[in-house]
């Protein structure tokens, strides 16, 4: 069987390593309208049980605990699964892939599974099949991002310089991970928005989200750190950024489930 570390993509496993100190700060949470819909469309509720597959730090894990739900975490990355260890000690979490999730999780125990800002990397028939096994009859994966709003100008700019350094790693904006759907065991995805703010000073809310990106994180510091000056080079220098602190960053939350209708 291979290792953790060859089913995941090398960007994923050498970046997060690196990154796993600035990811809290960089990354935005979840906007309100995403715990109603959780509660009112994913049917997420006391004593759901909710695989937080792909957890990070525990970004998302928050918005289900308040929900109720019994949450079980799986994270690839030895450093964030640390981190998430220390901010959720209660939420049971295990080291694993998701083409190969752990024996504990059981044959059909699985209401939801939860792929918070994570889908792309494993977007395989392998996890797919995985996933499969572990969800009940009826049960919904859920897939979301955080994407910035490209509409905002400054915004753009700053996603211009990550796109150009980009590669084939596997992201949202590729929509690659698409091609695994349709996937004949479950219904056809249904896919909603929602806008939402993160606010902060520049150097966390701008800065450290592009520090936080996998394949930047992976880079040798030299290439680092002249993509970051290119980024303070933006904050330092446009109209609607110069000067100011906080500044908000705008971002659209793409949410997506299918419905497990095989068995």
């Amino acid at each position: 069987m291979k290792s953790i570390k060859e089913m995941l993509h090398w960007s994923a496993f050498s970046g997060y390593v690196q990154a796993a100190d600035v990811y809290a700060k960089g990354r935005p949470g979840y906007p309100p309208q995403v715990n109603k819909w959780l509660k009112d469309v994913i049917k997420v509720g006391h004593d759901t049980v909710v695989l937080d597959l792909g957890a990070g730090t525990g970004k998302f894990t928050q918005l289900l605990l308040d929900l109720e739900a019994k949450v079980i975490a799986v994270e690839p990355v030895q450093a964030l699964l640390d981190r998430f260890k220390k901010n959720f000690p209660q939420v049971p979490a295990y080291l694993a892939a998701a083409e190969a999730l752990p024996s504990e999780l059981r044959d059909h125990s699985v209401d939801v599974v939860v792929c918070a800002h994570a889908f792309h990397w494993f977007a395989n028939n392998e996890a797919m099949a995985q996933i499969h096994r572990v969800l009940k009859p009826g049960g919904r994966l859920v897939m979301l991002w955080n994407l910035r709003d490209t509409r905002e100008p400054w915004v753009a700019e700053v996603a211009g310089l990550v796109s150009e350094v980009a590669s084939d790693n596997p992201r949202y904006y590729s929509q690659e991970w698409r091609k695994v759907f349709p996937y004949g065991k479950f219904a056809p995805l249904h896919e909603e928005h929602f806008a939402h703010l993160h606010t902060g000073a520049p150097e966390d809310v701008v800065v450290n989200r592009v520090k936080s990106i996998s394949f930047i994180a992976s880079k040798p510091q030299t290439e680092q750190d002249a993509i970051l000056a290119k980024v303070r080079g933006v904050i330092a220098n446009h109209v609607d950024l110069k000067g100011k602190d906080p500044v908000s960053v705008p971002y659209d939350t793409a949410a997506f489930y299918t419905v497990k209708i095989l068995p």
